[in-house]
């Protein structure tokens, strides 16, 4: 077939239109790659050449006021993988699985994904299971095989709570990432986990790191180290005091808050139940969130009869009233129609002074009568009553009280003796702090010190005074009425021979359905010791206990006692010499034993100890020998805080194994040894050995197990 000259011209133009539009279209790709994605694929070809390693910083520690470590981190593994230097991922999975106790098609499945550069098989691994993937390795690789070739494991931080269940609401915890999740934890995070580093490196195609490659370290800041007011023996005191007022009294819930009256530091905070930090209910979201929650500072309650504390001293400051002024119960008082009981039988003619040891309604009943509207509220308000403290403590709530312009005559009666307002537990014991430190309500504080990574203090809490509550005089007056509570009136279970001790027991209404139960309470104890000179005030709360009585005169004042009695003993306060407890037994002389030695010796006479400082010998003590206290007392040990290293005197290791990490780390410190922390639960082995003999600035490792 001839072509004419139409058809050929025709064809060149088709043949023209077709490379020009893949002109276009090759042209418009270039475009797209260059300028549009150009951002984009260069940023996936440095992920195809480069490897990135992030180098996590070591999360800051948590230390009570004299250095104690309440929350550490410690080394643990994460095993990795890069998929592209797997040879053979079902081999592969058979090998690693069994070590990690995982599934091999787990395993398999995550390392047979060659679009990946690495991948991870399992975080939060032990010490141990870690050194035996790297033996393992080691073996393969000596034979000349490749079947964990691309196996690496990379270093990262478990948290550790040494204490265990020990201030848990207050110390809060963190994610498996080491992200604060509650608590300070939470709230100090961003001083606490310190800024990460990384390392860049150039690799090859199955992603083997070149050996003349580029590579940049950034070094990571590690976080910085919190002190806190909080003391670990008071703490303990506490803690163990929660545990048997709960257990005893078969209680919904028990608090107890521990303050310096002075200064304003908190002592201790202690919210039961809780839960080990270590090892916290995680796969119960409902259950760990409740257990969480600082009720010390969140939960307001009416307070009962120790809010008469705060009553009693306005009435006193304003004039409203004397020591000996005389009134009478009748067991019954009329308000506006309303009628107010007193919690038990008439108390007939009596003082205020009395009136305040019987805790008798009717007459604290007419002192907020007579305080009048104006001038109660003036004094609620400069107690802090109804807003926050202020204290650094995630979560505060403010209590309830009924607004001044809305009050009523029936509802100031009330609030006289603690009824018809709310307040939390911190927020009761600082305006009560007020009331015998002379006047000065204290902002009350939990952050002694921040320090960063380098050891600069960027913050520190210091006594602040917020408002003048009472004058000097009053505060006096109080101090000593309420040292007779304790002594001859209702608060007499707190009575602590060889003492002074002031306080107020309560008893307050617990509503169900929003109606007044008549059949539990919430018992409370608000005490302080020396009365004379208040170095510690406690207030000890318990809910709901399912006992035949429990007014707080029997489910919280006796565990009170104790606190305080162990708080007197710890602070270096002596009985007064006047007065000798019963039954008495003689202390042991203990100077020059070891540390265990005078523990047994002291033990035999019915004593226990605490221990202030570090070392195995002990050099004094307090009580002295030969001196004669109740038995069951505490007796402080001061053991040697230094060991002279220049004749390379050495300590023989303790045997740690079986106990628990707080029993542990307390033996190990008074040989003046570190504990490093692997694992929680039970002690199952450590190194160095027991009885070897090392210097006294050695760490001991110590492995953990739950068992």
């Amino acid at each position: 077939m001839v072509l004419t000259g139409p058809v050929i011209r025709r064809r060149l133009a088709l043949c023209m239109a077709i490379f020009f539009g893949l002109f276009v279209a090759l042209g418009a790709r270039l475009f797209y790659l260059q300028c549009i994605a150009a951002e984009d694929l260069q940023r996936r070809a440095q992920a195809q050449w480069t490897s990135e390693s992030i180098i996590r910083p070591t999360r800051g520690m948590i230390v009570d006021r004299n250095g104690a470590v309440l929350a550490q981190s410690a080394t643990a593994y994460t095993v990795c993988a890069s998929p592209r230097q797997v040879a053979d991922a079902e081999r592969f999975a058979q090998l690693v699985a069994p070590v990690l106790d995982l599934e091999p098609s787990e395993v398999a499945k995550k390392v047979a994904d060659r679009s990946k550069g690495g991948v991870t098989i399992k975080r939060q691994i032990s010490r141990e299971v870690a050194q035996q993937l790297k033996s393992m390795l080691a073996e393969h690789r000596a034979q000349g095989s490749g079947a964990l070739d691309g196996l690496y494991l990379e270093e990262e931080s478990k948290r550790y709570y040494p204490m265990g269940a020990f201030a848990s609401q207050l110390l809060g915890l963190t994610t498996i990432d080491g992200v604060g999740q509650a608590g300070l934890e939470s709230a100090l995070d961003s001083y606490l986990s310190g800024k990460s580093g990384r390392v860049l490196g150039e690799i090859d195609g199955k992603g083997r790191e070149l050996a003349y490659g580029a590579s940049e370290y950034i070094a990571a800041v590690d976080g910085g180290t919190v002190s806190l007011t909080i003391d670990a023996s008071i703490q303990s005191f506490c803690e163990q005091a929660a545990r048997e007022a709960l257990s005893v009294n078969s209680a919904k819930a028990v608090r107890v808050l521990a303050m310096n009256p002075n200064t304003g530091e908190i002592l201790a905070m202690v919210s039961k139940p809780d839960f080990d930090l270590n090892d916290p209910p995680r796969s119960d979201v409902a259950l760990l969130t409740e257990l969480m929650r600082n009720r010390v500072v969140t939960d307001a309650y009416e307070p009962g009869s120790t809010f008469k504390i705060l009553t009693a001293a306005a009435a006193l400051d304003s004039g409203v009233v004397s020591v000996k002024e005389g009134f009478y119960c009748s067991g019954v008082t009329h308000i506006d129609g309303s009628r107010v009981r007193c919690w038990g039988k008439p108390h007939g003619a009596e003082t205020f002074a009395e009136a305040l040891k019987n805790s008798c309604n009717p007459v604290f009943v007419e002192m907020g009568l007579r305080l009048g509207t104006e001038r109660f509220y003036d004094y609620l308000e400069a107690y802090g009553i109804g807003s926050p403290t202020g204290v650094d403590i995630p979560g505060e709530a403010g209590g309830i009280v009924i607004p001044r312009s809305a009050v009523k005559r029936v509802d100031l009666a009330r609030i006289g003796f603690g009824q018809s307002v709310a307040v939390t537990p911190i927020q009761l014991l600082t305006a009560a702090c007020s009331v015998i430190n002379g006047g000065s309500r204290m902002q009350p504080y939990v952050i002694r010190e921040i320090t960063d990574g380098n050891g600069t203090v960027i913050e520190r809490g210091e006594p602040t005074v917020v408002a003048k509550t009472v004058s000097g005089d009053t505060s006096a007056t109080m101090r000593a009425l309420l040292e007779d509570v304790v002594a001859t009136g209702g608060g007499k279970n707190a009575y602590l021979p060889g003492y002074r001790v002031g306080g107020k027991t309560g008893t307050a209404q617990v509503y169900v359905d929003g109606v007044v139960s008549s059949d539990t309470h919430i018992g409370s104890f608000l005490g302080f010791a020396p009365a004379d000179d208040p170095q510690i005030a406690i207030l000890v709360i318990v809910e709901e206990a399912d006992v035949a009585i429990d007014f707080g005169s029997q489910t919280a004042a006796p565990f009170a006692r104790d606190i305080l009695e162990k708080s007197m003993t710890y602070l270096g306060v002596a009985p007064r010499s006047n007065e000798t407890p019963a039954p008495e037994v003689s202390v042991p002389d203990v100077s020059g034993m070891t540390v265990e030695e005078a523990g047994e010796a002291l033990k035999a006479c019915g004593l226990s100890c605490v221990m202030d400082g570090a070392g195995s010998t002990v050099v004094g003590q307090l009580p002295a020998g030969g001196a004669r206290i109740s038995e069951g007392s505490l007796v402080m040990l001061y053991v040697d805080k230094t060991v002279p290293l220049e004749d390379n005197s050495k300590v023989r290791v303790p045997d740690v194994t079986g106990m628990s990490v707080l029993e542990a780390n307390k033996l190990l410190r008074s040989y003046g040894l570190e504990m490093q922390i692997e694992g929680s639960g039970i002690a199952v082995s450590q190194n160095p050995a027991p009885d070897e003999e090392v210097l006294p600035t050695a760490v001991v490792e110590v492995a953990f197990e739950t068992p």
